[in-house]
């Protein structure tokens, strides 16, 4: 794959290597792993020395020459982000309903008036996959720019096995065509579709003995996502749906408690899930089961802040011991944005997570949640030279200088997919 990579004289390495095993809660949260000088060696994709840049030079000192040199003083290095919890692949667009929000109609209203999620159904299952190819690539590029290396993908805007197959076909091709790594979930619960209102049982039966087999016969999935909430599917609804896709092999993730509290999170913890998205409107003692269930909550301030609603409580969860991720949610409806340092920033601001807090969140928090903490989520010798070179002198700054992107360069496996940063030296003189 050419020759190694040396970045070297990094201002501030934030490698957030921890002495904690798993998705990290409470103090293991502020646990960066910083080094002051750092010093990184890539080659082969793969990250193959982590250290000061003395012990890297010293360990190295016979391949040096070898190596593109890059010198990052006065620079921040963290991991790739990784956005845990997105719908990034769909057809058509939202911005009408924006501004009937503004106008004081409410998000539900909307969705019950055949707007929302179903307004997106309708243009996804109209659109080629050609069409939602080249949007969706748009996104993901959008993605790299903002630092972000590998996303989480849900289908959900076909509710039928059609649509549903499209939208996870055209992730997997995507997945070996992009840069972005895509880790793919099936949602096909993520609304009852018009034709099935009042029918909803016969919905439910649909997902699981109809889309479920073929996803999974496929191979086209990982996870398996439902929305429980109020007028979407109930907890009863929401726990079969899981249950059936566990035996297929598939993780249970659940979207829950974003409008009311509905016992999503507790529902979360009963089936094991990997992680519970939204939560705004969580209970204490939904909070509490997650903790001891180890389920990590994924939250989404810039959706909070897009339909104008209080962000969920990130601070207590912390406090209770819940393993935090962040994620943009992109989507058509809530969140229309690839912007994870945007992300980092709100975390700080409306949810009381600290620098160092936001920063593990869309980490290594954020690879937990999507099963991936061995491969990424931290600068790891063994691990993908999934690596950010940020603008900005510490990890602190880049939570500071909020609404701004930072991003200087990205490599992705090794290779840089993004970046103005072209400063390179032949030798260490």
């Amino acid at each position: 794959m050419g020759n190694p990579i040396w970045i070297k004289n990094i201002g501030q390495l934030a490698t957030l290597v921890s002495e904690e095993a798993g998705p990290r809660s409470k103090e293991a949260m502020s646990q960066l792993g910083i080094i002051e000088d750092g010093s990184l060696w890539i080659e082969d994709g793969m990250i193959k020395g982590v250290g000061s840049t003395q012990e890297v030079e010293q360990n190295f000192k016979t391949r040096i020459e070898t190596a593109e040199v890059i010198d990052a003083s006065g620079y921040l290095v963290t991991p790739g982000l990784i956005d845990p919890h997105t719908h990034v692949a769909f057809g058509g667009s939202r911005e009408r309903e924006f501004e009937m929000r503004l106008e004081g109609v409410s998000y539900m209203e909307i969705m019950n008036e055949g707007g929302g999620i179903h307004a997106t159904t309708r243009m996804t299952r109209q659109a080629t996959e050609e069409e939602i190819i080249t949007q969706t690539k748009k996104r993901l590029d959008s993605f790299l720019q903002h630092g972000v290396t590998t996303v989480e993908g849900k289908s959900g805007y076909g509710m039928d096995i059609e649509t549903e197959l499209k939208q996870l076909r055209i992730m997997k091709e995507l997945q070996e065509t992009h840069p972005i790594d895509l880790v793919p979930t099936f949602m096909g619960a993520h609304a009852v579709p018009p034709e099935y209102k009042g029918r909803e049982e016969e919905f439910v039966d649909y997902v699981i003995n109809e889309m479920l087999p073929i996803v999974a016969e496929e191979q086209l999935a990982e996870f398996n996502d439902v929305f429980c909430e109020k007028d979407v599917f109930t907890p009863e609804q929401s726990e079969r749906i899981l249950e059936a896709g566990k035996k297929y092999g598939l993780i249970p993730k659940i979207h829950a408690d974003e409008i009311v509290s509905y016992g999503g999170a507790e529902l979360a913890a009963k089936v094991g899930a990997i992680s519970a998205e939204h939560l705004l409107k969580a209970s204490e003692n939904g909070i509490k089961e997650m903790a001891k269930a180890g389920t990590i909550a994924c939250l989404l301030p810039a959706t909070a802040l897009y339909l104008r609603e209080e962000a969920a409580d990130g601070r207590k969860m912390i406090d209770e011991g819940v393993a935090v991720a962040i994620s943009t949610d992109c989507n058509p409806g809530s969140s229309p944005t690839t912007s994870m340092p945007l992300v980092m920033n709100l975390a700080c601001i409306s949810m009381r997570m600290t620098p160092a807090e936001a920063l593990t969140a869309a980490t290594y928090n954020a690879a937990c949640a999507i099963n991936r903490q061995h491969q990424i989520g931290s600068l790891e010798i063994g691990k993908q030279a999934d690596v950010v070179l940020w603008n900005v002198k510490n990890y602190q700054e880049l939570q500071y200088l909020f609404g701004v992107n930072h991003v200087k360069a990205v490599w992705k496996k090794g290779v840089k997919v993004v970046g103005n940063y072209e400063q390179t030296v032949a030798t260490t003189t």
